[in-house]
């Protein structure tokens, strides 16, 4: 038993808790970017999105963003009726959708 080799301190060794700390890093840096990301959300956009087809409804075609959401609804209907699978509803409501989405988020 005295020729055993003592290998705690061997280099496969200090590259293992090497990589553990690099593991930890990466984890500490994903987590990081989670959290980041998370506090960029926009969780207004439902509220100001009523509120602006709201607007829209009260003030007609006087709206600011009434012309530009028509505009959309039209070249969505076009794009669906040309679209052999989306048909022309899908497509006006969103192009609809995709122009408020651009006049609440620019």
């Amino acid at each position: 038993m005295a020729n055993i080799p003592d290998d705690r301190n061997s280099d496969w060794q200090k590259k293992a808790r090497k990589d553990e700390h690099s593991r930890e890093d990466y984890r500490d840096a994903r987590q990081e970017g989670e959290r980041r990301r998370n506090s960029f959300q926009d969780h207004d956009l439902v509220p100001d999105a009523t509120a602006e087809i709201k607007a829209m409804a009260a003030e007609g075609m006087d709206h600011p963003s009434t012309k530009p959401v028509l505009t959309g609804a039209a070249v969505g209907a076009f794009a669906g009726w040309v679209l052999p699978v989306v048909g022309p509803i899908i497509g006006g409501v969103a192009g609809a959708g995709f122009m408020l989405y651009k006049r609440l988020r620019p």
